[in-house]
């Protein structure tokens, strides 16, 4: 457990007792730079194997670990010439490029692109170019900006975010789950599930940043990966990446605040920021403030806390307010609640008959619940919004497909439950995977019904097709409990 330091309108950096020792020896763990009359020449040969590539990021996270405090001064030699090409094989053929140069024309000359690349960054010529900025439509029907980054930028940034991760993997908490190696949305509904059941929740606080990836002050961002970051290329770039802008219809809009959703870099500079603001500024509260139980899940900008007792569930609300307007933050008016929620939730009730509420994380609908021995249970259902909007798309897209084969159509269709059931089978959400796979059996009949004059599609024949082409609706996850023990051995505490 990290602890805070400074004052509480400062960001709260990780202290450790200052070992100038150590940090010597951190520096020189990372390796170092070719020598000024050398800088065509690379610390490792153009041959050098993946795993050897590995062993020197494992030597950053080890210095990392070892020393809490210490500053990287030599990571930019990290961006080798095989990082690139291996960040290249790791991009999608068909994304879209903010630039228009496609995957398969970049990959056409793709040494002789790379040396150019890598060669522009050694001499600091690279120019970040400004994100395509897109919509994609959200469940609650409004518009969720994106910016597609040119393919050399995507490039960059994964080998930065490679490199970076090393450290930064060693500093982020246990509750921090977006976007991280290792670690998913289930990981972080399991780790809410089992803090609900093993700890005195009573409250549960449903926290929601008002447009967090906008509201980003590139100041403050650039401070905290200060903290460990002293390398100016690195540091540079990062810069670069933010001032770069969003290109819209045309127009170059500069970026002043903010980091645009869809690039690489973004997850990771979004983690770091409120790692600073938020994970470690919470970890110090309740060690300090709590008197009672309190959880903490965050998957990147969604947060969950839950609470033993009511008044400090309101305090706390009031004091996250307060940290949030400290770093240009805001939380929603309407978006964050606070509800009554848990397995003593109702006994503790001052009117016994009144229910606890529901909330929503990650895609599910959270509610009290019993099991048939009349215990506890939590029970997680699919948000009717995020089901209503997966329908309401698959609907267009048979108007779409109306000319295709059956067997095509169901291929498709089959694809899309399967896709749908390995997010949602959860344990207690049977009940919405079985409304989910008839629904699109319906629309499916309803499209076929539309071929033709007269409709040979019968509820007979209906039934042999979903059954043909529909995976069956069956649970594909664990229970919450048995995957968070298994993938913590038993050993990590809940968060």
């Amino acid at each position: 457990m990290m602890n805070g330091r400074g004052e509480s309108d400062g960001p709260v950096v990780p202290t450790k007792s200052p070992n100038n020792a150590e940090r010597t020896v951190a520096e020189a763990m990372e390796g170092r730079g070719s020598a000024k009359g050398n800088m065509s020449q690379q610390n490792a040969s153009r041959t050098q194997c993946r795993t050897s590539a590995l062993s020197a990021l494992a030597r950053v996270r080890q210095a990392a670990r070892r020393d809490k405090e210490a500053k990287f001064t030599a990571l930019f030699h990290h961006i080798t010439l095989d990082r690139l090409r291996t960040a290249f094989g790791q991009l999608k053929k068909y994304a879209a490029a903010g630039d228009g140069v496609t995957w398969e024309q970049y990959g056409g000359g793709l040494e002789e692109n790379l040396r150019d690349l890598h060669d522009r960054l050694r001499r600091g010529a690279y120019r970040a170019k400004p994100s395509r900025r897109v919509y994609i439509p959200k469940a609650d029907g409004r518009q969720r900006p994106l910016g597609i980054a040119s393919l050399e930028d995507k490039l960059v940034q994964r080998a930065v975010v490679e490199v970076l991760n090393c450290i930064y993997e060693v500093d982020f908490l246990g509750f921090s789950y977006g976007f991280r190696a290792g670690r998913s949305q289930h990981h972080a509904l399991d780790a809410l599930a089992v803090g609900i059941a093993r700890k005195k929740v009573n409250w549960v606080l449903d926290a929601d940043i008002r447009g967090f990836y906008d509201a980003i002050d590139h100041e403050w961002l650039v401070k905290f990966l200060e903290h460990r970051i002293a390398d100016k290329k690195v540091l540079r770039l990062c810069k670069k990446w933010l001032a770069a802008g969003v290109l819209e219809n045309g127009k170059w809009t500069e970026s002043e605040q903010g980091t645009p959703q869809g690039a690489t870099i973004s997850p990771l500079l979004s983690n770091v920021y409120l790692h600073y603001v938020f994970d470690l500024w919470v970890q110090q509260w309740r060690t300090r403030k709590a008197r009672g139980d309190v959880v903490v899940v965050r998957y990147a900008d969604d947060v969950l806390l839950g609470f033993q007792h009511e008044w400090e569930a309101k305090q706390f609300l009031e004091d996250l307010r307060e940290r949030m307007r400290k770093f240009a933050l805001e939380l929603h008016p309407e978006k964050t609640r606070l509800v009554r929620f848990g397995r003593t939730a109702k006994r503790s009730s001052k009117v016994e008959r009144e229910r606890a509420r529901t909330f929503n994380f990650l895609g599910f609908t959270h509610i009290c619940g019993k099991s048939r021995a009349g215990r506890f249970l939590l029970v997680r259902r699919t948000m009717r919004k995020r089901m209503q909007a997966k329908l309401t798309d698959i609907k267009r897209q048979l108007q779409l497909r109306q000319h295709q084969p059956v067997p095509e159509q169901g291929k498709w269709l089959g694809s899309v439950v399967r896709g749908f059931f390995a997010y949602h089978a959860v344990p207690t959400n049977s009940y919405r995977m079985g409304a989910f796979r008839l629904a699109v059996s319906q629309l499916w009949r309803h499209s076929l019904r539309r071929r033709s004059q007269v409709s040979r599609v019968t509820h007979r024949r209906m039934r042999r097709l979903t059954e043909r082409w529909f995976p069956p609706t069956r649970v594909l996850h664990p229970w919450p409990s048995e995957r968070f023990d298994a993938r913590t051995r038993g050993k990590s505490p809940v968060r």
